[in-house]
């Protein structure tokens, strides 16, 4: 058998591949360590209990990614159109439900009473409308990019699922209106309109605060929180974040070299520990050299990410490339940024690493639909390579 039909059990980018297998199988060691924190200061399950929920999620992920980088990334135009009108209904019914905590808003999940599980919506509606997006930028004619043309096909949607989100999860809006943004910036739509619809976007903002603020029980919001949250970031006061404090002393604690596998004090005190704030039991344990290697390992999936756009000569798979990998790269670094007070807080998980289930299923399958278009452009490398030298197929081993 030939060097090029061999390894067709998996498809794409093999460093890819390379990065999502150790981000994930590091992800046990400190999930597991912190998971502590929910068995014995909460008394909520086990550490062991907890390690094999992980295990099951991170299982079920990679059968996930598998299954979508099978299939043949085009396929992916037809699903979004079809996907959007489901996922727009579910996110008007996790909006209508009345999840309030403390008088904030906390419609993110729909439960799924017959197995017990609980589904963050804008996810998945995340992922769909970046495809549907990519999908319609890299329509060939031209008329589509113009105003009139793409309000009721593109703009309304848009608009639709972020102001579904924007209520209950400000940052995965915020994430998801810039990037779609960019999509789009770079798929050549009218720079002009791009910069319309920027100060459309904020004027709905400040009517939104506008009227929470003067109608707090008739809108449940979660402004307040987002106002301390900015508050305390803006005045550099650790002391005003419970969540902040402890991070910042489990990273002071961890030095260079770190106390230690499982050797975590602060995550009996840190709340979220095992998904908000896992780095900082990570640099705890691990020390500044654990923090710095799970960056890196980060940019370089980043720049795997670059050269699968630049060898993608289909605008379509480029701008689906950059909208689903560029989000989860981004989303890591404000995680991280979060736990070293670069940002304020926003809830956002560090991919591939923190506890979940939903938030993790979805990032292994936007990284199957990557690893997707990067297996075509390995098809056509051999296709190429068959044609130029259709000799090289007598050579094959039979």
């Amino acid at each position: 058998m030939s060097l090029t039909s061999r390894n067709y059990w998996i498809k794409g980018d093999r460093v890819l591949w390379c990065i999502i297998s150790l981000l994930a199988i590091f992800s046990f060691l400190p999930v597991f360590s912190a998971s502590s924190n929910l068995a014995y200061v909460i008394g909520k399950g086990t550490p062991i209990g907890y390690l094999i929920k992980h295990f099951v999620i991170m299982s079920f992920g990679f059968s996930l990614l598998f299954a979508v980088h099978k299939i043949p990334y085009t396929y992916f135009k037809g699903i979004s159109v079809l996907m959007m009108p489901v996922v727009f209904i579910l996110l008007i019914y996790t909006a209508s439900q009345e999840n309030v905590i403390s008088g904030a808003n906390a419609n993110r999940w729909i439960e799924i009473p017959i197995i017990g599980f609980s589904f963050q919506t804008s996810t998945l509606a995340s992922i769909i409308l970046m495809i549907y997006v990519a999908h319609y930028m890299s329509k060939s004619d031209n008329n589509y990019l113009k105003f009139k043309r793409s309000f009721w096909l593109l703009w309304i949607p848009i608009i639709s699922i972020i102001m579904l989100i924007f209520p209950s999860n400000f940052s995965t809006a915020a994430i998801l209106f810039f990037m779609v943004m960019v999509q789009m910036f770079i798929g050549g739509y009218p720079s002009k309109f791009l910069i319309y619809i920027l100060g459309f976007g904020l004027i709905i903002v400040f009517i939104f605060f506008l009227s929470a603020k003067v109608f707090p029980e008739v809108i449940p919001n979660r402004i307040d929180t987002w106002t301390s949250r900015i508050e305390n970031f803006r005045s550099g006061n650790a002391d005003g974040n419970y969540q902040i404090e402890r991070a910042k002393i489990a990273i002071a604690t961890g030095g260079v070299y770190g106390q230690g596998a499982g050797k975590s004090v602060m995550k009996n005190f840190l709340p979220q520990s095992s998904s908000d704030f896992i780095y900082a039991i990570i640099v705890e344990e691990y020390g500044l050299i654990g923090g710095i290697i799970l960056i890196l390992l980060y940019i370089l999936l980043l720049f795997r990410i670059v050269v699968i756009v630049h060898k993608t000569s289909n605008l379509f798979g480029k701008l689906l490339v950059l909208g689903l990998g560029i989000p989860i790269v981004f989303q890591a670094f404000i995680n991280i940024g979060v736990t070293l007070q670069l940002f304020p807080v926003t809830g956002q998980t560090l991919p591939l690493v923190s506890s979940g289930g939903t938030s993790a299923w979805m990032t292994f399958v936007a990284l199957g639909i990557i690893l997707s278009v990067s297996s075509s452009i390995q098809n056509n490398n051999q296709d190429d390579t068959k044609i130029k030298n259709p000799l090289a197929i007598l050579s094959e081993d039979k």
